[in-house]
C-alpha cells in the first residue's frame, strides 16, 4: 500500500468513525426509551392485578409478553393450579447438585479475600489474643498465612442473624431491606428523571440579623449593644422588643437564656415545652405559613434548637421573623453578644475569601448546601450536574447507611474501675473524607459477579466507591472493639459486634468493608451478598478544600490576635464553619421530611400524625412527609463520608507524602482500653502516643481524667466524666 491509498484509508476510517459514533448515540437514545417503555409496562402489568379477574394470559396478549414473563412481573397471575405449584416448590426444595470440591451452601454468596497490608498482621492464630508491642518501639509485623483469591470457600452454614447480636440483649435483630430481582430491581440502578443538582442562577441576599442574650436583654443592633425589656420573654415580647429596637430585623439569634424552656417543668417532655413556647398566643404576631399544597406552620419544633418563624397577624405576607438559637452554629460557651456578631462576622469574611457570593444563611445546613452549590462544575463530564438517585435507591441509602458511631462499652469487656479516662478527639473530621464520593448511576453487583471477579478486580471493588450487603463473621480469638454495624431495633440502630464468632447480616460502605478484610490483628470473613458500585469522582472535594482552607484561617487567627475578643469570636467562627460542613453533609442526606403544623383544637387531624403537644386553643403535630422532589438530594455522599469516618475511628494511616510514618485509632490501642465512641471522638483507659499535627482527621487530647474512675454505666455517665476530665486537663491536672 502507497501512501497515497494509506492517506485515503485514514480519511475514510475517520467518517466511518463518526457514523458509528452517531450510530451509538442513537442506539443508546432508543435503548434509553426501550428501557423506559419496558419499565412504564412493567408498572401497568403489576397494577392490572388490582382487578378481580384479571388473567395472565390476556395481559400477556395485551402487553406482547410470553404469559411466563408477565408472571414473572406480578406472581399474582400466575395461572399454575395450587397443587402443582406446591409440588414445584417441594422439588425446588431440594439443593441441586453442586460443583466438585463446592458446598452447597457457599453457590449463594462469594467471600471477598482477605487483604494485606505493609507492616501489619494479616492473620494471628487463634485463639491466641493479640500481642502489644512496646510503645516506644515498632510494632513488628507476624508471620502473614498465605492469602488466595478463592472467592468462594468451604465454611460451616452462617447463623441466623437472631442468633447474633449478642451485646444487644435489650434489643432484637432488625432486617435491612435488600435489591430486589427482576424490573423492581432495576430501579435500585436508575437516577430520577429530570432531577439534577445544578449551580444556582440566582445570588443570595442578606437578611437583617441580631443577636439576643434573653437572660439579660442584650441586643446588637450594628455596632452597637442596647438593653431590651422582653417582659415575660415569649415570642410576641421578644418580636416586639426587638422590632423596635432594630425595625426591619428578620433574624433573631438567642445566645443565652433558651426562652423555649420556660417552664418546662409543667411538662412531660422537654420538646412539648418548646411546641408550646413556640405557639405562644400573641395578638400582634401569627405563625408564618408556608407556600405549597400542605400549608404547613413555619416553625421547626426541636428540644434544643428550635426555630419560630413569624408574621404580623395584620399582614401576614408582609414578611417573616424568625426566632433561632445560636447552637445551630457553635456552643457559645458564654460569649456575650457582641463576640458571638463578631463571630458571624468573621466567618462571612473568611468564606467571602473562597466565594465571592457568599451568604449566611438561616442554618449552618442550608448555608453549606448553597456554598456547595456554588462549586459544581461549569466544565468536565458533570458540568449539567449531578444526577439525583432514583427515590426506591435514595430509600435504601437511609435504611441501611448509618451515621456516626456511639458506642458505650460495658465490662467486662473493660474494667469495672478504669485506671483513667482519657478523650480522644478527631479534629474537624469529616473534612478528611471528602476527597473522593460516588458519582453517576451505580452498577450492581450481585454475589455470582463478585465471585467471577479476579481477586485484583475484587479488592479494586471493594476500596471503591461502594455501599455492600454482606454476611459477616467475627474471627476466633478476636479481643478488640467491633469493626461493622450490625442492625437491631430499639434506640440504637445499630450495634458493632465483637464476640468471636459472631455473625450477622448488614450493609456497609466500601471503607469499612476494607478495613475488617485488612486490619493488622486479623480479617474478618465477609461474604458478598450484593452491593452497589459507583464511579468515582470528586463532588464534594473542592467544597471541602475551601472550608477547610477557611477552618485554619480562622484558627490560626484564635490562637494569634492580640486581641482576647477577637481570639474567642474567631474560635467560635472556626467551630461554625465545622458545623456548616457538618449539617451541610447532613443536608445531602435528605432523609424523609419531618414537618410539623398546627390545627385548633376540636377540628379533624391530618391522617399520620404524631401529636407534639396541645394548648387550649391549637394541637401541635409532626408527621413524616415521603421524600421533596430535591434537586440537592445525595444519600450517597454523605452515607460515604460517614462510612468513612466510622473507619478512621477504628484506623488512620499518617503519611510523609506517600509514606506511611504511622497509625492511629481503637485498634492501634490495647485491647479492653476503649470505653466509648463518640461520633469523630472516643474514651479510652490510657494515654496514647499519637502525633497531633493540627491538620483535619488528627487524633487531639481533649480530656484526662484520674482515676481509679468508676465504669459508667450509660451515655449520660459518661458524658459528665468527660466534662470533668477536660476540666481537668484545661486545669493542667495529672498527664
Amino acid at each position: 500500500m502507497d501512501r497515497k491509498t494509506y492517506t485515503a484509508e485514514l480519511a475514510a476510517l475517520r467518517e466511518l468513525r463518526a457514523e458509528i459514533t452517531t450510530a451509538e448515540k442513537a442506539v443508546a437514545t432508543a435503548q434509553n426509551k426501550l428501557d423506559k417503555l419496558t419499565a412504564q409496562r412493567a408498572r401497568r402489568v403489576s397494577g392490572l392485578t388490582a382487578h378481580e379477574g384479571a388473567k395472565a394470559d390476556a395481559i400477556a396478549k395485551a402487553a406482547g409478553l410470553q404469559v411466563v414473563d408477565v408472571v414473572r412481573i406480578a406472581p399474582l397471575l400466575d395461572p399454575t393450579p395450587p397443587a402443582i405449584r406446591a409440588a414445584q416448590a417441594e422439588a425446588q426444595a431440594v439443593p441441586a447438585e453442586a460443583p466438585k470440591g463446592v458446598p452447597a451452601s457457599e453457590l449463594a454468596t462469594a467471600v471477598a479475600p482477605a487483604l494485606t497490608r505493609p507492616a501489619a498482621v494479616v492473620e494471628q492464630p487463634a485463639p491466641a489474643p493479640a500481642v502489644e508491642a512496646p510503645a516506644e518501639t515498632e510494632e513488628q509485623p507476624a508471620p502473614a498465612a498465605p492469602v488466595t483469591a478463592a472467592p468462594v470457600v468451604p465454611t460451616a452454614p452462617v447463623a441466623p442473624a437472631a442468633a447474633v447480636v449478642r451485646s444487644a440483649a435489650a434489643s432484637g435483630p432488625r432486617e435491612l431491606p435488600t435489591l430486589p430481582e427482576g424490573p423492581a430491581g432495576a430501579r435500585f440502578e436508575a437516577v430520577t428523571t429530570g432531577l439534577v443538582s445544578k449551580r444556582p442562577p440566582y445570588v443570595q441576599h442578606a437578611r437583617n440579623t441580631v443577636f439576643l442574650d434573653a437572660a439579660t436583654g442584650d441586643l446588637t443592633v450594628r455596632d452597637r449593644v442596647v438593653r431590651l425589656d422582653l417582659g415575660a420573654r415569649t415570642p410576641g415580647e421578644i418580636l416586639d422588643a426587638a422590632l423596635h429596637a432594630a425595625p426591619g430585623t428578620e433574624r433573631i439569634y438567642i445566645t443565652a437564656g433558651a426562652p423555649w424552656h420556660d417552664g418546662a417543668e409543667r411538662y412531660s417532655t422537654l420538646k412539648d415545652a418548646v411546641a408550646a413556647w413556640l405557639n405562644a398566643p400573641s395578638e400582634r404576631w401569627t405563625t408564618a405559613v408556608g407556600s405549597g399544597r400542605d400549608k404547613l406552620a413555619g416553625h421547626f419544633v426541636h428540644q434544643r434548637q428550635p426555630v419560630g418563624r413569624y408574621a404580623p397577624a395584620a399582614a401576614p405576607d408582609s414578611g417573616t421573623t424568625e426566632i433561632r438559637s445560636i447552637g445551630e452554629w457553635f456552643d457559645p460557651d458564654g460569649a456575650d453578644v457582641v463576640t458571638c456578631r463578631q463571630a458571624f462576622t468573621l466567618l462571612w469574611q473568611a468564606l467571602r475569601r473562597h466565594w465571592a457570593d457568599a451568604v449566611l444563611l438561616g442554618s449552618p445546613s442550608q448555608t453549606g448546601r448553597d456554598l456547595w452549590s456554588r462549586t459544581i462544575p461549569t466544565t468536565g463530564k458533570w458540568a449539567g450536574g449531578y444526577p439525583v438517585l432514583s427515590e426506591e435507591l435514595r430509600g435504601l441509602l437511609h435504611a441501611t447507611g448509618g451515621q456516626g458511631r456511639t458506642e458505650l462499652i460495658l465490662p467486662p469487656r473493660v474494667p469495672e474501675q478504669l485506671p483513667a479516662l482519657v478523650e480522644y478527639d478527631r479534629t474537624f473530621a469529616y473534612a478528611k473524607h471528602l476527597w473522593k464520593s460516588p458519582v453517576g448511576t451505580p452498577r450492581r453487583i450481585t454475589a455470582a459477579a463478585f465471585a467471577a471477579m479476579t481477586e485484583q478486580e475484587q479488592v479494586k471493588a471493594l476500596m471503591s466507591c461502594s455501599h455492600w450487603n454482606i454476611k459477616v463473621t467475627v474471627p476466633a480469638g478476636w479481643n478488640h472493639v467491633g469493626l461493622l454495624p450490625a442492625p437491631v431495633t430499639g434506640d440504637r440502630a445499630w450495634v458493632y459486634p465483637s464476640e468471636p464468632g459472631a455473625t450477622f447480616t448488614t450493609w456497609a460502605g466500601g471503607a469499612e468493608v476494607h478495613l475488617a478484610l485488612s486490619n493488622h490483628i486479623a480479617p474478618w470473613r465477609i461474604e458478598i451478598l450484593g452491593g452497589l458500585l459507583f464511579e468515582d469522582g470528586k463532588p464534594l472535594d473542592e467544597w471541602g478544600k475551601r472550608l477547610k482552607a477557611a477552618w485554619a484561617d480562622l484558627t490560626n487567627l484564635s490562637r494569634i490576635h492580640a486581641d482576647e475578643r477577637q481570639r474567642a469570636a474567631a474560635y467560635l467562627a472556626s467551630r461554625a464553619v465545622r458545623s456548616v460542613l457538618l449539617f451541610g453533609l447532613g443536608g445531602f442526606a435528605q432523609r424523609p421530611r419531618l414537618v410539623s403544623g398546627t390545627t385548633p383544637v376540636g377540628e379533624a387531624l391530618p391522617a399520620g400524625v404524631e401529636i407534639l403537644g396541645q394548648d387550649d386553643q391549637v394541637v401541635t403535630w409532626q408527621r413524616q412527609a415521603g421524600f421533596r422532589r430535591d434537586p440537592y438530594a445525595h444519600p450517597e455522599w454523605a452515607a460515604y463520608v460517614w462510612s468513612g469516618a466510622r473507619a478512621a475511628l477504628l484506623d488512620v494511616k499518617y503519611r510523609e507524602g506517600k509514606e506511611v510514618v504511622g497509625y492511629a485509632g481503637a485498634l492501634h490501642a490495647k485491647p479492653g482500653s476503649v470505653v466509648y465512641f463518640g461520633t469523630d471522638g472516643m474514651g479510652l483507659t490510657e494515654r496514647q502516643p499519637w502525633p497531633y499535627r493540627g491538620e483535619p482527621g488528627d487524633y487531639l487530647l481533649k480530656g484526662h481524667l484520674t482515676g481509679p474512675v468508676e465504669h459508667p454505666k450509660s451515655q449520660e455517665e459518661y458524658l459528665k466524666l468527660r466534662g470533668l476530665g477536660r476540666a481537668e486537663l484545661a486545669a493542667g491536672g495529672e498527664r
